[in-house]
C-alpha cells in the first residue's frame, strides 16, 4: 500500500509523543515501527514486521553494533571485577578536589578518547561514575558531559569511525575523487558547528557560566539535597553494571584500566579504524592477562564476560528497536518526502540552514544518525550543485545534522549507551540533555543561516 503525504508523518510522531509519555523508548518505537507497518501492509503487518526484524538481525551493520556493544560489556565488567576500574578512579581522586574538576575530568577523557564514540560513552561512564558520585552529581549531568564528548569529538577529529564513514559517503556520491573523502571530510570540519559548540558548552555548564535549566537542574538538586545521584526509576540500570563490582580482595592496578583503553584505541587505528577487531584483541588480551597475573580464575574470567554482554541486553533492545523503527520509515519514504516537501523553499543562501534544521529533526525523530544520511546524500549533492552552493559549507551542515540527531535523540545509540554506562534510563539521560542540545542547536541554525548569505 503506497502512503502519500502528511500520513508519512504519523509513526514518527506516535514514537515521540509516547516517548515524553511514558518516559521510555523501547516500547514507543516498536508501537511506531507496528503502525508503520499497518499502513503499509494492513493485511499482513505482523508478518511484515517480523520479515522487517528479520531483515534487521540479519543487517551486517546492525550485527557489527550488538557484537561490539555487548563484548564492550563483556571488556567493563572485566575491568570492574578485576579491581581496574576502582584503581583508576581512586588515582584520579588526588586531582579531582570538586565537582567542576571531577567533571571537567570526564570532559577531557572524552576528547582523548575520540577514536570512537561507543568507547568513549562505555568507558568514560564506566570508571567515572564512582568519582562523579563522591561530590552528589546527578547520573543525568554525567551523561550529558559524557555524551557531550562522544558522537561531538569524534565528529571534529578526522581519524575517528565517523570520519571514515563519511569519507567513504563523500566520495561515493562524487564530492570528492577516489582517495580524497577523508580529505573533503577535514576541510568541512571548521563548518561543522553544531558539534563545535556541543563540546564547548560543556565546561560553560559545569563551570555554571550556563546556568543548571529545566530538569538538569532538579537531577542535581536532588544529588545535592539526597545524595541520591541515581534518578528513581533508574535503579535497574544502575543494577546492571553495579552487581559486577570487584570482589573485596581484589587487588586493581591503574594500568591494568589504562592499557586496555590504549589497546582499544591502538588497534582500532591499526585496522582502519576496525573497532569489532580492536575489541576482539583487547578482550582476548585481557583473557590472558587477568588469568596470568590472578587477578581472576579462569571461570570467574569468562562468567565475567557472560555477565558483562548480558549487563547490556537492555541497551541492545532500545537499538534493534531503533533499527526496525527506522527500517519502517525508510519504506514509507519518510526522508524522501520530507527533503520533497521543503526543496520548493530551498535556495543557495538557505540550503544548509534548511539541511541542518530538517535534517537534524529527522535524525533526532528517527534515531538514525548514518542510516538517513546514505539516502539523503544525494539529493543533498543534487540541491547544492543545482543551486550553487557551497558544498563544504553543506557537508558541514549535513555532518551537524547528524550530530545533533545522535547528542539529542532519545533512543540514539548514543543516548542508549551513555545512559547505560552512567547508570540512567535513556529518557532521563535525553530529557536533562535536551535544553543544551537545543541551545547548541538553535545556536547552529543561526551561524548556517548568516554564513549561507556571505
Amino acid at each position: 500500500m503506497e502512503i502519500n503525504g502528511p500520513l508519512i508523518l504519523l509513526p514518527t510522531a506516535l514514537v515521540l509523543i509516547l516517548a515524553l509519555w511514558t518516559r521510555r523508548a523501547l516500547e514507543p518505537l516498536v508501537f511506531g515501527a507496528f503502525v508503520g507497518t499497518l499502513m503499509i501492509d494492513p493485511r499482513n503487518a505482523l508478518s511484515t514486521l517480523s520479515d522487517n526484524l528479520l531483515t534487521v538481525l540479519t543487517d551486517e551493520d546492525v550485527a557489527w553494533v550488538i557484537l561490539v556493544c555487548g563484548l564492550m560489556g563483556s571488556i567493563i565488567a572485566l575491568l570492574l571485577k578485576s579491581g581496574s576500574s576502582r584503581a583508576f578512579a581512586q588515582s584520579l581522586m588526588r586531582y579531582t578536589t570538586n565537582k567542576p574538576r571531577a567533571l571537567l575530568g570526564c570532559w577531557f577523557m572524552g576528547i582523548i578518547l575520540f577514536v570512537d564514540d561507543y568507547l568513549n560513552s562505555l568507558a568514560v561512564g564506566t570508571s567515572m561514575r564512582k568519582i562523579t558520585d563522591s561530590f552528589k552529581t546527578s547520573r543525568e549531568m554525567l551523561a550529558y558531559v559524557i555524551d557531550s564528548t562522544a558522537a561531538p569529538i569524534s565528529v571534529i577529529i578526522p581519524i575517528s569511525t565517523w570520519a571514515v564513514f563519511f569519507g567513504a559517503l563523500i566520495e561515493k556520491n562524487g564530492l570528492a575523487p577516489d582517495g580524497q573523502g577523508v580529505w573533503t571530510y577535514i576541510q568541512s570540519i571548521p563548518f561543522m558547528f553544531y558539534p563545535w559548540i556541543a563540546v564547548a558548552m560543556v565546561p560553560l555548564v559545569v563551570s555554571g557560566k550556563i546556568p543548571l535549566i529545566g530538569p538538569m537542574k532538579a537531577a542535581e538538586r536532588r544529588a545535592e539535597s539526597t545524595g541520591q545521584c541515581v534518578p528513581p526509576g533508574a535503579e535497574q540500570v544502575d543494577k546492571a553494571i553495579a552487581h559486577l563490582a570487584e570482589n573485596e580482595h581484589t587487588q586493581g592496578s591503574v594500568w591494568s584500566f589504562i592499557l586496555p583503553m590504549v589497546s582499544l584505541a591502538f588497534f582500532t587505528w591499526w585496522f582502519d579504524l576496525d573497532f569489532l577487531m580492536a575489541v576482539l584483541l583487547t578482550l582476548g588480551g585481557m583473557i590472558v592477562a587477568f588469568i596470568a597475573m590472578k587477578k581472576l580464575s579462569p571461570g570467574e574470567t569468562f562468567d565475567n564476560i557472560l555477565d558483562g554482554f548480558k549487563s547490556m541486553l537492555d541497551a541492545l533492545a532500545v537499538l534493534v528497536g531503533a533499527f526496525l523503527f527506522n527500517e519502517v520509515n525508510t519504506t514509507l519514504g519518510l526522508n524522501e518526502y520530507i527533503i520533497t516537501t521543503v526543496e520548493p523553499l530551498i535556495t543557495g543562501e538557505l540550503l544548509p540552514f534548511i539541511i541542518f534544521t530538517v535534517m537534524g529533526f529527522v535524525s533526532f525523530a528517527t534515531g538514525s544518525n548514518w542510516g538517513v544520511f546514505v539516502i539523503i546524500l544525494p539529493i543533498v549533492t543534487s540541491l547544492g550543485h543545482s543551486l550553487g552552493a557551497d558544498m563544504t559549507l553543506v557537508i558541514g551542515a549535513t555532518l551537524s545534522a547528524s550530530t545533533f540527531g545522535s547528542h539529542a535523540c532519545f533512543y540514539s545509540d548514543a543516548t542508549v549507551l551513555t545512559s547505560q554506562a552512567s547508570g540512567c534510563t535513556p529518557f532521563q539521560h535525553a530529557f536533562s540533555q535536551l535544553p543544551y542540545a537545543a541551545l547548541a542547536g538553535c545556536l547552529a541554525a543561526v551561524i548556517y543561516l548568516v554564513l549561507g548569505h556571505m
